[in-house]
């Protein structure tokens, strides 16, 4: 019988562990003397790290800080996936910022439905603007 953890039945959990396959085999194109190797490889770790710590923690507040702290790791390999498609080491990034962009969707909504009294941001699509660039 497969032991199951009820983190390991979060989509959002799934989709991380999926990223950090996608990202892996990044990795190992990339040359560990660049500093977004070891950010992305951190910043991947920690999305379903954060996620199934921040599922076991008993108290709201908690719980939210853990999914804010994996939401934003999202956001940072969505950051390096641009540094990399900047330095030409990365020809497409699509595939992995979509992945990101559901990863991030999914842990709003945990930390919307885990806080009532909480600030929260508006959604927002990630992604370029149509017509040209922000100031």
């Amino acid at each position: 019988m497969k032991t199951t953890f009820d983190h390991e039945k979060l989509n959002v959990y799934q989709d991380a562990i999926r990223f950090v396959s996608w990202a892996d085999a990044i990795l190992e194109t990339i040359p560990k003397n660049l500093a977004v190797h070891g950010q992305l490889d951190r910043a991947s770790t920690s999305i379903p790290l954060n996620i199934a710590e921040g599922n076991g923690k008993y108290t709201a507040p908690d719980r939210c800080r853990f999914f804010d702290i994996a939401r934003g790791s999202a956001l940072e390999c969505a950051a390096c996936l641009d540094v990399l498609t900047a330095k030409n080491r990365l020809a497409q990034a699509d595939q992995g910022k979509e992945i990101l962009a559901r990863i991030v969707s999914m842990l709003v909504g945990l930390i919307r439905s885990t806080s009532d009294n909480r600030v929260h941001e508006d959604e927002a699509t990630y992604g370029a603007e149509a017509g040209g660039t922000r100031d």
